[in-house]
């Protein structure tokens, strides 16, 4: 049974018109929680992959499941209430054929009731993203450093240096567009080449680790909260700390859990208050 639609959130037509406008604001969320404490501060919520490194400790993106996205994709429609939600369409459900991808897209939409669908690549996913948006999918397109490409990048390294490299992805960028994308992330790709594309197509780019220029820009909240910390990419900025706020409470916790002071009789049951004298 699909989540019920929410009513008054930010939908992708409203995304795409932000184009050259006031900047879109994007960040990850994985949960009920983490949903209902963005929800006043973002325009898009995206459900990414990215949990399964950032949440399952996995070394990457590329043994998430469908079933997985799924599952979370409904636990952040129960907290999101104003921003468009968009959910990544995780490795191996989408690249084999157009049809496939309309399947496990449609499976998507319907059980967890979001917004619209993420999935990565260029020129060779042209035909599918097109094939989606005819039959009802809003797509965010997805170019530049794509994780679930990981291994023939051979690592998470920035795009668009070499000039043919640069080509390839400007036609990425383009070939996108124009299959129907109501917007496009461009991950880790050398900051002028970001900027042209924004320049030259007609649709909304999201940057990550790739220009100021772009009309919005995405970051993992666990990356900007301290609460993953791994690794930190070079195009992260560390808002808070809040791990090593987590970790000194369970230390003040355990100290008095072995001190015999937490629990007070403040805290149970059937206890009456001590009176003053």
């Amino acid at each position: 049974m699909s989540a019920p639609v929410k009513k008054n959130r930010k939908s992708v037509t409203e995304i795409r018109d932000q184009k050259n406008g006031l900047p879109i604001s994007c960040l990850t969320a994985y949960t009920s929680l983490t949903a209902r404490l963005l929800d006043d501060h973002v325009d898009l919520l995206l459900v990414g992959d990215s949990l399964g490194m950032v949440l399952y400790g996995m070394d990457s993106t590329l043994n998430v499941t469908l079933d997985m996205m799924i599952a979370h994709g409904k636990a952040v429609m129960r907290g999101a209430e104003k921003p468009c939600v968009i959910v990544d369409m995780p490795f191996g459900t989408y690249q084999e054929s157009p049809q496939m991808a309309f399947r496990n897209c449609a499976r998507v939409m319907k059980e967890v009731g979001c917004d619209g669908i993420k999935l990565e690549g260029g020129t060779e996913m042209a035909e599918t993203v097109e094939f989606l948006t005819q039959r009802g999918v809003p797509v965010l397109g997805h170019i530049g450093l794509t994780p679930q490409s990981v291994n023939v990048f051979g690592g998470f390294k920035s795009q668009g240096k070499d000039p043919e490299e640069a080509k390839k992805i400007m036609a990425d960028a383009q070939a996108m567009s124009d299959a129907g994308c109501f917007a496009i992330v461009i991950e880790g790709t050398v900051e002028p080449l970001a900027r042209k594309i924004t320049e030259t197509i007609p649709v909304p780019t999201i940057g990550i680790g790739a220009s100021p220029a772009c009309d919005g820009q995405i970051l993992v909240t666990e990356d900007i909260s301290g609460l993953f910390s791994d690794f930190t990419p070079k195009f992260v900025k560390r808002y808070m700390e809040l791990g090593q706020g987590i970790a000194e409470a369970a230390r003040m916790y355990s100290e008095e859990v072995r001190a015999g002071t937490f629990p007070a009789p403040e805290h149970c049951f059937g206890v009456k208050p001590e009176k003053k004298k």
